[in-house]
């Protein structure tokens, strides 16, 4: 097989010996007889070449880099090496004090890594999951408590989407049709295949079908936590709960049985601290939409880094955002910046109260942490009386008990702050009859769009219902995981803005808002809400299948909308519903699979991360209905069941 006069290792060889740094090049392949025509062209073209085990990639590949210091991996599917691209990797493993350094938002078939050989020496010795010792680096790249990883990024936006390498007879005439307008006598610099392909376009219709591959799958963790419990311990002796929010503490998580600190994230996935693989369906509480290293949203943050973080005065960034979501939220007619959710809804609370003058306030879900609204919980604790007492929780979906509550109160009640839905979609009429019953009291109504907003689709529930309220909190998705909040609603009651006091130094912090112009802007151009609602119910659908076929549908039932499905665990007579669900949260883990009570579907999510979120759930299903049928489920439970820490839906 070869492209123009040369073979694909030709290519790839030649690429090498043009590596600025490189002192030599060898081949790494295995000891199967179907590879002993490569051995033959080394020795021809006077290359060296190293024979390992088939199976075990890691060691073939230790063999082959043994007396180096410094080791450069490229793999023979990628004809269309930059020499250049890769001499920067290596210069950068060089120059920092990175153990490892790889490549990101290139294009498919410019895959270069660099890596100490001291790294790779502990990854051969050390590493034990197939999916470790059958790559080369995942060892090294996924325990970044331990290495030093450092990441190439590319200079030019888009390019990630590119397919420049070699898996199917598609790519090898794509290949073959570009290599004729790229220079014969040296390796391409990638510009040039950009050129190529920019001038005669046609070209990419070879593969364009054929999807980049984003890697292996993920390994059972078979509860490999040793290090979360080490970090635990020392950040624990600085960090209450070892942990800055209660859903990502240890109290949320089985004992023993759970990761407690993560690395890194791409995509849709993570990695702990112990360098075990996940598909996230937690994407951390739901601020992570489009998925970790979006590459639209990371440039844009570059870019704005490269002119400043935080100013003296306002940045011309809120007025582009604050129009932004004029556009796009039905209730936005001016907006105001926090930095999280709890900033918005507490803004919004103090701006009805200031607008109608007028004290209590009802809610209907959770909204944060600050006194107005915990102190109505059982979190309560520090908050005086006389604040808990002007605030009321009232049932979802219920019109006849915000109609006493009303009477009771009347003329006192400023607003009636919700969350227009999570488990249970509301009766019809019901948000259009609660929004004219508070208008016709003098009552602001108030959505708490912090989760819904970005998600149910670009203008949040109220563009889903076809209800506008009078204020509207937003946050979480609004920046890709950036720190950013808004407060948006009618122009003359944000007006009281001028007049409260709502003022933070960091409200205006650019690269949030360059993330979340980015965020939206990708938002309105991609189909990432179809996406959402569609992977979404997909996945709905196929695990609802699954708590059938293990006759589960008594203990447990998924609720909600597609882009953010609940997991509702009940009582059974041989367990209790706390245990039921450690249970389940401690056989997900082990097979690959971060979740926290509900599907957070963001746009990374792929077939892949889907196919294996259902094989965790057969597998764990299976075994909670043994235990269930056997009576033995609390008795089997690996940790203490876990306990809520507060109840609000």
């Amino acid at each position: 097989m070869g492209l123009d006069k040369h073979t694909i290792l030709e290519w790839v060889v030649r690429a090498a010996n043009c590596i600025t740094g490189i002192d030599k090049v060898v081949v790494a392949t295995s000891e199967n007889a179907n590879d002993n025509p490569i051995v033959d062209w080394c020795t021809k073209a006077f290359v060296k070449c190293y024979r390992g085990p088939e199976e075990d990639v890691l060691d073939r590949f230790l063999g082959a880099a043994e007396g180096a210091d410094t080791v450069v991996r490229l793999t023979a599917d990628c004809p269309l090496l930059d020499p250049a691209v890769c001499s920067q990797v290596l210069r950068l493993l060089k120059t920092t004090d990175a153990d490892y350094v790889g490549m990101a938002n290139w294009p498919d078939g410019l895959d270069c890594e660099a890596f100490t050989f001291d790294a790779l020496k502990a990854a051969a010795a050390e590493a034990k999951l197939e999916s470790e010792r059958s790559h080369v680096t995942p060892f090294i790249r996924n325990r970044r408590h331990r290495f030093q990883v450092r990441t190439l990024e590319c200079p030019l936006p888009g390019l990630r989407k590119e397919r420049w390498t070699l898996d199917d007879p598609q790519d090898l005439l794509f290949l073959r049709e570009v290599v004729a307008y790229l220079p014969e006598h040296r390796p391409p610099w990638y510009a040039e295949v950009l050129e190529a392909l920019d001038k005669h376009p046609g070209i990419r219709v070879f593969n364009a079908a054929t999807e980049r591959n984003e890697g292996y799958e993920p390994s059972m963790t078979e509860g490999s936590f040793e290090v979360s419990a080490e970090f635990l311990e020392r950040a624990e002796a600085v960090i209450p709960l070892g942990s800055q929010t209660f859903s990502k503490s240890r109290l949320q998580y089985p004992v023993g049985h759970a990761p407690l600190f993560i690395t890194h994230g791409e995509g849709g996935r993570v990695w702990d601290v112990d360098g075990n693989e996940y598909v996230d369906l937690v994407s951390a509480l739901l601020p992570v939409t489009l998925g970790y290293g979006d590459p639209d949203v990371d440039a844009a943050i570059r870019a704005q880094l490269s002119d400043g973080i935080s100013f003296s005065l306002a940045s011309t960034l809120e007025t582009e955002l604050a129009e932004r979501l004029v556009e796009v939220v039905p209730s936005a007619e001016m907006v105001r910046f926090g930095k999280n959710g709890s900033d918005a809804t507490s803004a919004a609370i103090r701006l009805a109260r200031a607008y109608t003058g007028r004290d209590h306030v009802a809610v209907m879900g959770y909204h944060g942490w600050h006194d107005w609204y915990i102190g109505a919980t059982s979190r309560n604790k520090g908050v005086p009386d006389a604040v808990s007492d002007l605030t009321t929780m009232l049932p979802y979906d219920d019109l006849g008990a915000v109609c006493d509550y009303l009477k009771a109160h009347p003329s006192e009640v400023a607003c009636l702050i919700m969350e227009p839905m999570n488990r249970r979609d509301p009766s019809l009429g019901y948000l259009a009859e609660l929004k004219e019953m508070l208008r016709a009291e003098g009552t602001l109504f108030i959505f708490d769009e912090v989760i819904t907003g970005f998600r149910y689709g670009l203008g949040g529930a109220q563009e889903l219902f076809g209800v506008t309220p009078d204020l509207t909190t937003l946050g979480k998705g609004m920046g890709n995981g950036m720190p950013i909040s808004a407060v948006v609603g009618r122009a003359d009651v944000m007006a009281e803005m001028t007049e409260i006091c709502f003022s933070g130094t960091f409200s205006g912090e650019a690269l949030s808002l360059a993330a979340s112009i980015a965020t939206i802007d990708k938002m309105r151009r991609e189909p990432v809400i179809t996406e959402l609602w569609q992977r979404g119910w997909s996945l709905a659908k196929q695990t609802r299948r699954l708590i059938r076929r293990h006759g589960l549908t008594s203990v447990i039932q998924l609720v909600g909308k597609a882009p953010w499905m609940l997991l509702e665990f009940a009582d059974h007579p041989a367990a209790r519903k706390e245990a039921i669900q450690t249970l389940f949260s401690v056989e997900m883990l082990r097979r690959g699979v971060l979740i926290l009570g509900s599907h957070n579907i963001c746009y990374a999510h792929n077939d892949a991360d889907v196919a294996w979120i259902l094989e965790a759930y057969d597998s764990t299903l299976a075994r909670i209905a043994k235990e269930l049928e056997t009576g033995s489920l609390e008795a089997h439970l690996p940790c203490p069941a876990i306990q809520p820490s507060i109840r609000v839906r």
